[in-house]
């Protein structure tokens, strides 16, 4: 019986801003179901890994692969981008993102900001995604909410707003970028909650946190980078409980300080 592709496969990425590189030779595998943790310090190129998995940053070589199908490209080098725009499209639709600083339509109910995507660029039925979209925010909490601003929510009900929007595209996996750390301790906890529960559901998600708990808790793999590769990957229990480089050893001590 053959394996299941990964939902999201990085082979031997390479990104670079100009004269820097930020991802120097990065792979990792993402499969169905799994929640995969992306930790480290500040500019170690987790985030930028995540934003070249979702394409919204062309890398400069290796391959990115969404459920078997590799991006097709053309050029090289820092002039190299997909060559399939389409392609990038499709892929993009079914890897929602949830960013650190929400993107919330300010002109738009909460409502009308998660049904916003599924309407106008997926072309589905407006009733059918209104039920959807209520049931998804009625699944983080925030069902009251559905026709306020998103000015009048709290930090924490603006991401959770955000999470259903990424929901209600009914992705085949969901990115999440630092999702808490622009909010205080106790609005986190709201966020922080929501994303276990969507892990105890199997869903596949990849998570760049600073939240080591969050990591620890949710993820079947974490993978610690530090200056553009990954320095040491695991499950939670051998990153965090007995980490072998003296690198993790030293940020896991730090962010524990």
């Amino acid at each position: 019986m053959t394996q299941t592709a990964p939902v999201i496969e990085i082979r031997d990425l390479h990104k670079s801003y100009g004269a820097l590189e930020v991802l120097k030779g990065v792979s990792l595998s993402a499969p169905r179901g799994h929640v995969i943790s992306l930790i480290g310090s500040s500019g170690s190129g987790k985030s930028t890994l995540l934003r070249c998995a979702n394409l919204l940053e062309d890398s400069q070589q290796g391959d990115v692969i969404f459920e078997g199908e590799s991006v097709a490209w053309r050029g090289k080098g820092l002039s190299r981008q997909p060559a399939d725009r389409a392609q990038v499209t499709r892929i993009r639709t079914n890897l929602s993102m949830v960013f650190q600083q929400f993107n919330l339509w300010s002109h738009m109910t909460v409502l009308q900001n998660v049904m916003e995507a599924p309407v106008t660029v997926m072309k589905r039925d407006t009733a059918e995604v209104e039920a959807k979209a209520r049931d998804y925010l009625d699944k983080v909490g925030i069902g009251d909410k559905c026709d306020v601003w998103p000015a009048q929510l709290s930090g924490g009900q603006q991401q959770r707003a955000a999470i259903a929007r990424a929901l209600c595209m009914e992705p085949r996996a969901l990115l999440f970028d630092e999702p808490t750390s622009a909010l205080d301790p106790e609005l986190e906890q709201e966020v922080i909650r929501v994303i276990k529960a969507l892990a105890d559901e199997g869903r596949t998600m990849l998570i760049v946190t600073h939240d080591m708990a969050l990591a620890r808790d949710v993820s079947d793999h974490v993978v610690f980078l530090h200056q553009g590769l990954i320095e040491e990957e695991g499950s939670p229990d051998a990153l965090f409980g007995a980490p072998k480089s003296t690198r993790l050893q030293q940020f896991l001590s730090a962010v524990s300080a």
